[in-house]
């Protein structure tokens, strides 16, 4: 009698284990897609080197420097707002001609909208009249 209680309730219970463990597996499953609170999309990686191509592109030669054949390399400090706009633009490191740092905030400004980075963003601005 004892024994055919026992499989009497092994075979109602088999049910609920078997759905139980499917809804672990569900659970499980739905755990492995969402690992990441990261949005889908360009790496930060990709993204700086978007910022900075698209930087670089917008570069305005200031036709006097130009003219006088002056190179040079501003480093660009700023910050990038959600809706692409940078902010607190501002000269980090001079390239020592103010004619060529004017430019490279304008380029910095130029740019917008730019992919959204988290953070203060160093560019560096080149200004060279032959291609490296």
């Amino acid at each position: 009698m004892r024994l055919r209680a026992l499989v009497l309730a092994g075979l109602l219970l088999a049910p609920a284990a078997a759905a139980s463990e499917q809804r672990l597996a569900n659970a499980t499953a739905a755990e492995v897609r969402f690992v990441d609170a990261a949005p889908p999309g360009p790496t930060v990686a990709v993204r700086l080197a978007e910022i900075q191509r698209r930087i670089q592109a917008a570069v305005i030669y200031p036709p006097l420097a130009r003219l006088q054949r002056l190179e040079g390399e501003t480093l660009v400090r700023f910050e990038i707002e959600p809706d692409g706009t940078p902010s607190a633009v501002r000269v980090h490191r001079s390239s020592d001609l103010p004619t060529l740092d004017r430019a490279a905030l304008g380029a910095v400004r130029a740019a917008a909208p730019l992919p959204w980075v988290y953070g203060q963003l160093e560019v560096p601005v080149r200004f060279a009249l032959e291609a490296r």
